[in-house]
């Protein structure tokens, strides 16, 4: 079978073509391009010479894997004499001015007809590679020359020859066409014209020049698990230095770190690569802490008791301290991950939105940029989880204190409303044109034709009736509000209209319909799709007293994205940056992107990926025993499959060819398939989405949406499994008891959240260390 090979280091091993998406898809990969790309965008402006870029690019692509297109390697070492060819040749175009544009107008409609399975950008953004199939009978010089004959490329690279070539690995948004099927086929031509049906182990030979995993980095992926019974084992560590006498000096810094690995290893399976993951450096090498921690597994297999009692120590101390009981409400334990790597590679114009914003700041920031990104792409549709068909909708309330910095929200939208602002302006002047002819007209004249303009940014104060008009004319396009005071919102909808405002909300989600309809030519009257995205600003007050109890349940609080303002309580003053001139033509070019795409986009990476964190967090509610989180969990995942969908469009180099939109042929329809697939880094960001969404949605409204489950359905209904354990329960009883009852349905840890709630909801009093006793009055 034709695959991938890899290589760390210099030995060349066969993987499968799932290895083959992982490079691609690595961290390390996207980001040594992205600095190159840095690094050619200096040239540009002048800031660096070419012959520095020159040797820079060379260094960093030291860093990326290689492809060996044309042969695979079966001893392990990358020589032509050990050479297996593979059928495959390599072709490059260098020093094109752009050579996406070439890719677009001079090869797209010939792939089959070139025998192309891949075609990408060259990691300096400034060439073109392709690999396409070998005709029958050539060798590689003439399959060379064959495909520079077909492109009419007379300057192309003779040298491209060697069955050893390599080409170097770029991330898959800089992919132009991929035939993955095509790439890992199980026969292909060998150079003299036979078939070749050896059943090699695998290959479309991919290589690499250094580790794919930089060790101790915590931006990398890890091979094994940071914890152990969910206790990091950064904090074993720091316990385990504590009971030994602390970090060790220099002089007795190996003897140490040795006798640590020994100990360490009975939690880690005596497994080196695990160890080496887990094991801090202190200062040595990485040959030192190989040495030692090889060392250390060599000795006799055994247990090891000062682990055993750490172990048992910080479980304990998780129960009775706090402070460090699991709680499913604490947003800050779970930001800084998802910042680490749902913002790891920010696409154009959401990565330039976050330029000079505190970092605290971000999730702020996109949770309030999302919403327009969305509108302006209101003409796609795809595929949820559940099989049913969407539209962006999105819909964030960024709520913080007075003076807590929401106006760095309001600076960036108004860079992303600009192309909105400058079409309405030139709509809004029409429209009161026809109103002064209208006015000015003679009693016997016939009133002017109303020329139903598309004004797409409304008020959040719009009453009912002129939002029914502009819904009318906006022939399917989505409006969109920002609001900078939730309070004004609340205030002028205080007579009535908030409910009527509170469906139109919560229909705009799923793009439902909604209409009113009076006998009077004075008011609007129609029925309407609803497509309106908003971002909106506010106080904790304001939000609280928009989403009251009596209606919280009713489905807008879980449509909608919340995001929290840093705590500013007597905190120094933020330092912003200035966004430069470029970075908002950036924004803008992001902006048109987006209005450019238009029918159905197929994401099926991203749908998977949705659907098994809706159901991971289905059976963490479940174990919990927590209703507010199983409600809030759907919705959650959907505004995260939306921003994926964001982050997706936004990452593709160029527009995808989508189901429904014209071809060059008039009539002709191109397929989903051929256009770019969602990257890891589009996946990592909808997810961090999804949770931030569904913790802040919990956080925000979860307390409220419980009492109101209390008071509608009676407290036995609401917690009904909680309370059938909970009313079995002496009054005086043990974690002991509580884990009989649960039969082992529940892990340690979803009793520890269990028992922390009963006593902070006033069930439960505390005893002692181990004991609980339930409260009379509750």
């Amino acid at each position: 079978m034709f695959g991938v090979a890899l290589s760390i280091k210099s030995r060349v091993r066969n993987c499968t073509p799932s290895l083959f998406n992982q490079v691609v898809d690595s961290e390390q990969t996207a980001r040594v391009c992205a600095e190159i790309e840095d690094a050619l965008e200096k040239v540009k402006r002048g800031e660096m010479s070419r012959e520095d870029f020159e040797t820079y690019k060379g260094e960093q692509k030291k860093r990326l894997a290689i492809l060996t297109p044309h042969a695979t390697f079966p001893k392990g070492r990358r020589l032509s004499e050990d050479a297996v060819p593979s059928g495959l040749s390599m072709y490059d175009i260098d020093h094109i001015p752009d050579p996406r544009g070439y890719f677009k107008s001079m090869i797209a409609d010939r792939v089959g007809e070139l025998g192309i399975v891949l075609a990408h950008v060259t990691p300096s953004t400034e060439g073109l590679r392709l690999f396409f199939v070998m005709p029958e009978g050539m060798s590689l010089e003439e399959a060379q020359r064959w495909m520079s004959e077909q492109l009419g490329d007379a300057d192309y690279d003779g040298c491209v020859k060697d069955l050893a070539r390599c080409s170097f690995v770029v991330p898959r948004e800089y992919f132009l066409y991929l035939d993955e099927e095509e790439l890992f086929s199980a026969e292909r031509l060998n150079e003299k014209g036979k078939i070749k049906n050896e059943k090699l182990e695998v290959a479309a030979p991919l290589a690499h020049n250094s580790e794919l995993k930089t060790q101790n980095s915590k931006e990398e992926a890890r091979s094994y698990p940071d914890n152990f019974e969910g206790i990091p084992y950064t904090r074993i560590i720091a316990e385990y230095w504590r009971m030994t006498g602390g970090e060790p000096t220099i002089g007795a810094r190996n003897d140490k770190l040795h006798k640590l690995a020994c100990n360490l290893r009975a939690i880690c399976e005596n497994e080196e690569e695990w160890l080496l993951e887990v094991m801090p450096r202190l200062g040595i090498t990485e040959k030192e802490i190989k040495g030692l921690i090889h060392s250390a597994c060599k000795e006799p297999t055994k247990g090891s008791k000062l682990m055993e009692q750490i172990v048992k120590k910080l479980h304990a101390e998780g129960i009775e301290d706090e402070d460090t009981e699991e709680n499913s409400d604490d947003v800050s334990a779970i930001q800084q991950p998802l910042l680490r790597k749902g913002l790891g590679r920010l696409p154009i114009g959401l990565r330039e939105s976050l330029s000079g914003v505190p970092e605290s700041m971000y999730l702020p920031v996109l949770c309030s940029v999302l919403p327009i990104a969305a509108a302006y792409a209101d003409q796609v549709e795809v595929e949820y989880c559940d099989g049913n068909r969407q539209r962006l909708g999105l819909m964030s309330i960024i709520r913080g204190e007075q003076a807590s910095g929401k106006s760095v929200c309001k600076k960036v939208v108004d860079v992303w409303k600009r192309q909105f602002d400058e079409e309405d302006a030139i709509a809004r002047q029409r429209e009161e044109e026809w109103k002064e002819r209208k006015k000015g007209r003679k009693a016997n004249e016939k009133a002017p034709d109303d020329p139903k303009v598309l004004i797409r940014t409304v008020p959040v104060t719009v009453s009912c009736s002129t939002l029914l008009k502009r819904f009318k004319n906006a022939n399917g396009h989505c409006l969109y509000s920002f609001g900078e005071e939730l309070d004004t919102l609340r205030k002028t909808n205080g007579a009535g209209s908030w409910s009527s405002k509170y469906d139109i909300y919560r229909l705009s989600f799923d793009n439902g319909e909604w209409g009113q309809d009076y006998n009077s030519d004075q008011a609007e009257s129609g029925v309407v799709n609803v497509a309106y995205n908003w971002t909106m600003l506010g106080t904790d007050g304001a939000m609280r007293k928009c989403f009251k109890q009596d209606n919280i349940e009713n489905g807008l609080s879980s449509r909608v994205m919340v995001a929290e303002m840093p705590d500013s309580s007597f905190a120094k003053m933020p330092k912003y940056g200035k966004r430069s001139a470029d970075e908002e033509t950036k924004i803008q070019e992001a902006v048109t992107r987006l209005r450019s795409y238009s029918g159905f986009i197929d994401t099926p990476r991203l749908r998977q990926a949705i659907e098994d964190w809706v159901e991971e967090k289905r059976v963490e509610a479940a174990k919990d025993i927590d209703r507010v989180k199983d409600v809030y969990r759907k919705r959650a995942a959907v505004i995260g499959f939306r921003c994926g969908v964001i982050h997706h469009l936004l990452a593709s180099p160029t527009p995808l060819q989508l189901e429904g939109a014209p071809g060059k042929e008039q009539g002709k329809k191109t397929s989903p398939s051929r256009g770019r697939k969602e990257g890891a880094a589009t996946i990592d960001f909808a997810l961090m989405m999804a949770e931030y969404t569904l913790q802040q949605q919990i956080s925000a409204f979860g307390e409220a949406l419980q009492k109101e489950y209390v008071d509608a359905q009676s407290e036995c209904q609401r917690y009904g499994a909680n309370h059938s354990v909970f009313d079995q329960l002496t009054p005086t009883f043990t974690m002991d008891d509580l884990r009989a009852l649960k039969r082992g349905d529940c892990s340690d840890k979803s009793l520890r959240v269990i028992v922390h709630r009963w006593r902070r909801d006033g069930w439960i009093d505390k005893i002692d260390a181990k004991h609980w006793q339930k409260n009379a009055n509750k």
